[in-house]
């Protein structure tokens, strides 16, 4: 038996080695607590015990990870989703819970399931995975598509389940007769617990936090944080509730004052590392050999779960007015278990609600459904095309009505992405007759803002097929707006792969995934971070009474020492106050065969760029992707090299013609 220190060393060396394999196959870290715990459980390999402590530890996982859900919920959020959150999620909850009750009277002839412990079931099997799902689909750039509201709608609402089933549960483990005084005595308690933390603690919450936010201490701050979620969670407990619960009302009621964002990135490390210690308890108490010995329940659960719980969310979604292709798509998402579902199968077990052996079996199947849930939503779009006899004809009229929009277009900016910032830079195109087309995966904002005359269009700027209905063989430069380098890097790669070289903007929040973005394709990235320093420094040389013309060369020459590539936006504009008024730009040519700089240095070619800088060469490695390679004077220039130039028109012309 290893000693606390062993254990904890044990489990933080396994956690660590579970993330960094499922992170390097790109698959949710969550899958790799859970392997971990399977591997060194007790019922495998036994390297740990699942130990009072361990679980223990575990179980404030949970705890956090309700707090940081009750952030997330506020009223505002609730009614602008409304109609699938109560609708389509509460549908898809009731009727789990309704078709797991009619299917235990058919399980009864191998395991007898009473009705109370056949609800319970339903609980536990409605709920999907919300760490899994939100984070695929955050990485797919799904969040604001129609299946993905969907979703998140479902996923709101069953946290919102997960609540009311923490109060049932207790309450089914009494005897029949006294079930509805107990569930009488459980509302009553949580009457009394919702009083004192809404009426009371709400008023005495904001000031409570900017009475110690004052004193502008992060260790105060962090201990009055750690003491009001456990507090609360005391609370219920004590009330007869769960620790949960009370961290759920907690975040509901700090994600009323200003101080919910701080809060949020305060408590994530103890949210995910407690969370992830509560996985491997889950891992650990999967016994392999209920696998072997009744391999056919654990497969026959594991069709019932993902199948029927498939096809339920999937009609659903129909009859809540969704076409076929996203309704499969929101049912393939939703169709696997969840991590509260293991917090209410834990419950049901303590309770002795059913059988160990069908307990085991039914664990077994919801880990191997998690496990799959990342192949399922990879190759979701596949299945909707093969299954959806639909999907084609609403794909083609989407791409149709991009391809309109564009066949008269010449050398115009693809836009990708169009929030705060793509709309900005559509304005200022506009402004200068600069043609333009925008691909937003946001049908709202797309419908207004198409009336409202701007030109943008309901695409996935990440795949290929749109990126060609927009014109990409003509456009002049591609715009990435949305600051998320995962959804940058995929648009980059199919620009890269449909026309390489091409002239790639993409915005960004820091420097920190500059390297990565460059080498995937980035013409030039915009980090947020360093513009809003350089805005910071040029109103701080004004107050200092520095002028105006000077703090514009002064702001000029540093993003020019940042964004070589960018120089022909800053400088040359018309009637600005630089020193130069040329109108300098972008440019880039590749050195097909036979040109008269192959084979040279870039200090050989230097005289043929008089009043031209080369800001970049770009060159194919192993015969597939383009590089960025570091400008020295002895590089020397080899045939299909991509070369990016900018100065003014007539010099960049002249340029060219020498150097092809």
């Amino acid at each position: 038996m290893p000693s606390v220190l062993q254990l904890t060393l044990i489990l933080l060396a396994s956690g660590v080695a579970g993330v960094l394999i499922f992170r390097y196959f790109g698959l949710p870290p969550i899958l790799g607590y859970l392997a971990i715990g399977v591997l060194i459980g007790p019922k495998a390999f036994g390297i740990a015990s699942d130990s009072e402590t361990v679980r223990y530890l575990a179980e404030f996982g949970v705890v956090f990870l309700m707090f940081s859900i009750g952030l997330e919920f506020n009223l505002q959020k609730l009614r602008a989703m409304r109609s699938i959150v109560f609708g389509l999620g509460a549908s898809q909850v009731l009727l789990t819970m309704a078709l797991t009750i009619l299917s235990s009277f058919l399980l009864n002839w191998f395991y007898p399931i009473s009705w109370q412990a056949a609800l319970a079931l339903g609980g536990a099997l409605s709920m999907s995975s919300t760490a899994i799902v939100t984070k695929l689909l955050s990485d797919r750039g799904e969040l604001e598509t129609e299946h993905g509201r969907n979703v998140i709608g479902v996923l709101l609402f069953q946290d919102l389940a997960v609540v009311f089933l923490l109060i049932l549960l207790p309450a089914l483990g009494q005897d029949p007769k006294d079930l509805f005084f107990a569930l009488g005595i459980a509302l009553i308690k949580i009457s009394i617990a919702l009083f004192l933390i809404f009426f009371v603690g709400r008023q005495m919450m904001s000031r409570w936090f900017r009475l110690v936010a004052q004193f502008r201490s992060q260790e105060l701050f962090m201990l009055n944080l750690l003491l009001i979620v456990l507090g609360f969670s005391a609370i219920t407990e004590h009330l007869g509730l769960s620790l949960a619960l009370g961290a759920f009302l907690a975040g509901m009621l700090i994600s009323e004052t200003p101080f919910r964002h701080q809060v949020e990135e305060d408590i994530k490390p103890f949210r995910d590392v407690l969370l992830g210690l509560f996985f491997i308890t889950v891992g650990m108490l999967l016994d392999l050999h209920v696998i072997l010995d009744q391999w056919v329940l654990v497969l026959a659960l594991l069709a019932a779960i993902v199948i029927i719980k498939f096809a339920m969310i999937a009609a659903l979604a129909r009859a809540f007015g969704a076409n076929a292709g996203v309704a499969i798509r929101t049912g393939l998402c939703l169709c696997q278990a969840g991590e509260f579902g293991f917090v209410l199968l834990n419950q049901i077990d303590g309770l002795k609600l059913i059988d160990p052996a069908l307990s085991q079996a039914l664990l077994a199947a919801m880990l191997i459904s998690m496990f799959g849930a990342p192949f399922l939503i990879q190759y979701s779009d596949r299945i909707a095309l093969r299954f959806a006899s639909s999907e084609w004809l609403l794909q083609s009229l989407a791409l149709t009505r991009v391809a309109a929009k564009t066949v008269r277009y010449e050398n115009h900016i693809i836009i990708c992405g169009f929030g705060r910032a793509g709309q900005s830079l559509a304005r200022m195109l506009d402004q200068e007759k600069i043609p333009y087309i925008a691909l937003d995966l946001d049908p709202d904002r797309v419908a207004e803002a198409s009336m409202a005359g701007d030109q943008v269009v309901y695409g996935d700027s990440s795949r290929e097929n749109y990126l060609v209905s927009a014109g990409i063989a003509r456009a002049k430069a591609v715009v990435v707006t949305f600051a998320d380098t995962a959804a940058s890097l995929k648009v980059l790669y199919q620009v890269e792969r449909l026309r390489p070289g091409m002239t790639t903007l993409v915005r960004t929040k820091d420097d920190s995934d500059l390297k990565k973005l460059e080498a995937a394709g980035a013409t030039e990235v915009v980090p947020e971070l360093i513009e809003g320093s350089l805005m910071l420094a040029s109103h701080v040389l004004l107050i200092m009474g520095v002028p105006m013309r000077k703090v514009v060369r002064r702001v000029t020459e540093a993003r020019e020492a940042r964004y070589g590539l960018l120089r022909g936006y800053f400088r040359g504009s018309e009637g600005d106050d630089l020193e130069e008024n040329e109108s300098w730009r972008l440019h880039t040519l590749t050195l097909l065969p036979g040109s008269h700089a192959i084979g040279k240095t870039l200090t050989e070619i230097n005289p043929d760029l008089e009043g031209v800088a080369i800001q970049a060469v770009r060159r194919k490695v192993d015969g597939e992707d383009y590089v960025k390679l570091t400008l020295s004077p002895d590089l020397r220039l080899l045939e299909n090299d991509i070369l990016v130039l900018s100065g003014s028109s007539e010099s960049t012309d002249i340029a060219e013609t020498k150097l092809l």
